[in-house]
């Protein structure tokens, strides 16, 4: 999303430099391995993992096996167990205790900047969010919003200080103004930010400690000055009064190492950012350096804004030229850019109703787009036109239609094959458009979150019942064979893929409402946009995503199969343990044990 690129720019004041570690290869092969265990086997580490179902997600179909053998971070065999003991007889073994192994589960779409916001700062939101130190409970209704910041502001702000609370949404909490924040306190500071992280209220107290006026904002369509209201744009022209608040260094590292938490909490060995940087490519890169120099057991993909990098270079070409050198200069053994590829954006945020429909809102208001149309136009053809990936941002039907129009002009003039464009979020589209996408070769990585979260409602507010119910419509895609990746765009949703996943097979909304039941899809599908699906689009198939020989040795330990459950439990299935490249990491306190 574009505001939230856009809000990342409160990153880049409070940066320091922080060294970067240079990249290791592990791309030997598993004849490699045998011919250097004949040779030398006491410099050999072979681990063998059996005693459980060990599902590989290597294929169109459920495939169980006995036995996985790794060594050092490449898993060198898959098959039965009789065969690995005779082949690997000195293995040290590890018994899985009859819990269940599959790969490390993907997380192709998150924001570590929002992450580093929101995590440490007091969240009240409409659902509960859990976080590694406890959960942060849900509220509804005005009343009982405005006692919950009231408590909140009561208990934790003080003079002199900035007080943020993050989650706040008109839809679930009715009317806020800054004369609301006002009658609670007009001495201490306090911003309370919208859950879509477009939109802030501040009080008259957090409109003085930044020295701002109102004639600074003369003109700006999106502040209501007497509200204390800034949002979109107001919200940008906000941010360098901002910054140097928010970004307070301490606070914010301590966001980034509760995102590491959440990420192995949760079974994640691989995190993507599409839309890299924000605004400034080495204070980033610095900052992402600075908590990934502690080895957490993930590795982090990054994708070029395109959008970015035109303002910050000076145009498309130069941008491009820039995003050639990326991987050779800035990859380290934990943080990867992705050669030949590249994030766009085109309509605007499902949160704040602003993604662009064909069909207007019900209450008359319209979407907005994130890049003028001929830039957008100009960027899919240069980057089309230059062999790359595309990843776009898009969200409502109108704006999804806008891509494939683009992307069939391009297609007439210039044929590829496997392109593998990508549309992100998706968060409304139609069969018709599916089936577009389809003889296009377009790819899909969908937020299944938004059914749950919006669509009870959006079907009352905006969108109207027949589209609210339809959202993230994944079984069209399925059904044409077009591969489908989740994300959670954190902190769109929750970094938890088996919530992700749950939601798409179950298609139940946090009212219980079981809408468009035709679009509900099968675990195995739900499995593989967590796992290899979600490595498909990120072009890494070939070395995550599934149990194989050759691939990384990254897995999850989970005490039960979600192939073997109710799949209204799935969501409550529990990560036990990971293994990143080879090493155990215990999630919680279980029976679980790293191989001696």
């Amino acid at each position: 999303m574009m505001m939230k690129n856009l809000f990342k720019l409160l990153v880049l004041i409070a940066i320091t430099a922080i060294g970067c570690k240079n990249s290791s290869d592990n791309t030997s092969s598993t004849d490699k391995y045998k011919t250097e265990s004949s040779e030398n086997n006491s410099k050999i580490d072979f681990v063998l993992y059996s005693g459980g179902d060990i599902i590989t997600m290597q294929g169109e179909v459920l495939e169980i096996r006995e036995a996985v053998v790794t060594q050092g971070d490449e898993i060198i065999f898959v098959g039965d167990l009789a065969k690995a003991l005779e082949q690997f007889p000195d293995a040290k073994q590890h018994d899985l205790k009859g819990n269940v192994l599959m790969p490390g589960f993907v997380e192709p779409h998150v924001h570590p900047s929002l992450a580093a916001t929101m995590l440490p700062n007091e969240i009240i939101a409409p659902y509960d969010w859990v976080l590694p130190n406890g959960i942060k409970k849900g509220v509804t209704g005005h009343q009982q919003y405005m006692e919950r910041i009231t408590n909140s502001i009561n208990d934790n702000a003080k003079a002199g200080e900035m007080y943020f609370i993050w989650g706040y949404h008109q839809l679930w909490h009715g009317e806020l103004s800054r004369d609301m924040i006002n009658a609670i306190t007009r001495e201490k500071p306090v911003g309370i930010i919208h859950r879509s992280f477009h939109e802030i209220y501040l009080n008259d107290a957090a409109i003085e400690l930044l020295g701002i006026e109102e004639e600074e904002f003369d003109g700006n369509p999106q502040v209501e000055w007497d509200k204390g209201h800034f949002y979109e744009g107001g919200w940008l022209a906000l941010v360098p009064k901002m910054a140097p608040i928010m970004l307070e260094p301490t606070r914010y590292m301590e966001g980034l190492g509760m995102m590491t938490q959440l990420i192995q909490k949760n079974g994640i060995t691989t995190v993507a950012e599409p839309g890299f940087p924000s605004a400034d490519f080495d204070g980033e890169l610095t900052l992402l350096k600075q908590e990934m120099a502690k080895n957490p057991p993930y590795d982090v993909y990054l994708i070029p804004s395109g959008t970015q990098l035109f303002g910050m270079k000076g145009g498309n070409k130069q941008a491009m030229e820039f995003m050639e050198t990326l991987d050779e200069t800035y990859s380290s053994h934990n943080i990867h850019f992705l050669p030949k590829q590249v994030k766009l954006f085109s309509d605007g945020a499902i949160y704040s109703q602003l993604m662009q429909m064909k069909e207007d809102y019900t209450d008359g208001h319209h979407g907005e787009w994130m890049t003028p149309l001929d830039l957008f136009q100009e960027q899919i053809s240069l980057y089309w036109d230059n062999g790359y990936k595309i990843h776009v941002h898009s969200n409502g039907d109108k704006g999804i239609q806008q891509v494939l129009d683009y992307l069939e002009l391009d297609q007439e003039r210039n044929p590829r094959t496997d392109h593998r464009l990508t549309l992100h979020h998706m968060g409304y589209f139609t069969d018709g458009m599916a089936e577009e996408m389809k003889n296009l070769g377009v790819e899909a990585s969908v937020n299944p979150y938004y059914l749950w979260a919006l669509a009870d409602k959006y079907s009352e507010n905006g969108l109207g019942k027949d589209r609210a119910e339809n959202l993230v419509r994944i079984n069209s895609l399925v059904q044409r064979e077009i591969p489908v990746s989740f994300h959670s765009d954190f902190s769109m949703a929750p970094m938890e893929p088996l919530t992700l996943a749950w939601t798409s097979v179950n298609r139940v909304t946090s009212q219980n409402s079981a809408f468009s039941q035709d679009q509900r899809i099968s675990v195995y599908d739900a499995m593989r946009a967590i796992t290899i699906d979600a490595a498909r689009t990120l072009n890494l198939e070939e070395q995550i995503g599934s149990i194989a020989e050759g691939k990384r040795a990254n897995f999850v330990i989970l005490n039960e199969s979600p192939f073997s459950i109710e799949p209204m439990n799935i969501k409550d299935i529990n990560v036990l343990a990971t293994i990143y490249e080879g090493d155990f990491n215990i999630v919680k306190s279980n029976n679980m044990k790293p191989s001696k």
